[in-house]
């Protein structure tokens, strides 16, 4: 079996795991009655998906550790089909699903008085769980450089390659989660980016680190399976900050982190709509650049459906996501 039809083959193999325990996942997230909170300052049309259960990242992250945990175990037995490098991505992952899940668990208890833990604790987590991060990527992994488009060679940061990569981190875990605001947006836009970076890992001749991509591609189909529109689950943060920080960690294992904005066009320019929001916003003391951020908002209240705002964003998003292969290819 070729490398591409591994990495495809255990795409589909994931797929299959993560719509098989999805019904159970999800009466047993209706039983306990975790629904979701929707914003109050958010279209009056998502009022109508109270009580949606959320925490569904969970769906993503445990086929993802199961098959990466089981396919490494299988190297006992001589069968090589994840190496070890792919065990920081993965344990990137859980601890971030972990944060994003106790965060979701504190807006689910304080639903009255609260949207979840505070962002500067959040924050402050998030920070010190990438620096980590950074730290086993250059001191275990042994990575420090990363690639510029149409320059031969690459370029070696040295030590300044922690803080730059936690930033990287940082940026992209809060992008995805920014973006997660619609049905099936967020979902599409990280499995198109794994896919990329998956294609990106297969070039260079990481082909563990693009099984890894594909396993997650896999997932993220399966979880869209309960998440298009009308979504029966949301990911909450409990996928979102997972899968942005462990983009991050893929991208910046191929070293080619540099494109990372623009095959993730969509988050970088969530982020970017809220930042020049708040920005316009105090400058001209209190008139509003966008009728909503993040983007997606502003388009729903010019009159887009959710449906159009989800499927044009992803055609964006895909194309944006070939030409930062082509760019990473030059």
């Amino acid at each position: 079996m070729t490398q591409t039809s591994m990495s495809l083959a255990l795409a589909g193999f994931s797929f299959m795991l993560t719509v098989i325990w999805g019904p159970p996942l999800l009466r047993v997230l209706r039983h306990y009655g975790v629904g979701k909170a929707i914003r109050i300052e958010g279209p009056d049309r998502h009022f109508s998906k109270l009580g949606t259960p959320t925490m569904g990242g969970v769906l993503i992250v445990l086929p993802v550790v199961f098959i990466t945990v089981l396919l490494n175990a299988g190297s006992l037995i001589g069968i090589t089909v994840l190496g070890r490098s792919v065990l920081l991505p993965m344990v990137v992952m859980v601890v971030y699903a972990t944060l994003g899940a106790i965060d979701d668990w504190e807006g689910l208890r304080n639903q009255g008085s609260s949207t979840g833990m505070r962002a500067r604790t959040k924050l402050f987590f998030q920070v010190a769980l990438a620096v980590a991060a950074a730290m086993g990527i250059f001191y275990v992994l042994k990575i420090k450089i990363f690639y510029l488009p149409g320059m031969d060679g690459y370029i070696n940061l040295g030590v300044w390659y922690i803080p730059i990569a936690a930033f990287v981190i940082v940026a992209t875990t809060n992008a995805v989660n920014l973006t997660d605001g619609l049905d099936g947006l967020a979902g599409l836009i990280s499995a198109t980016a794994f896919a990329a970076y998956g294609g990106i890992a297969l070039l260079q001749g990481q082909t563990f680190l693009a099984n890894f991509c594909f396993t997650v591609v896999g997932a993220l189909f399966g979880f869209l399976w309960f998440n298009v529109h009308p979504a029966l689950m949301f990911m909450g943060d409990t996928g979102s900050l997972a899968l942005g920080s462990t983009l991050a960690v893929v991208a910046l294992m191929t070293g080619h982190w540099i494109v990372l904005p623009i095959i993730a066009i969509i988050p970088a320019s969530t982020v970017l709509s809220v930042i020049l929001q708040v920005a316009y916003f105090k400058y001209t003391g209190g008139r509003r650049l966008f009728k909503m951020s993040p983007l997606h908002h502003h388009f729903e209240l010019s009159g887009w459906s959710e449906t159009q705002v989800v499927q044009r964003f992803w055609l964006v998003s895909l194309l944006f996501a070939m030409i930062g292969v082509a760019l990473a290819l030059v």
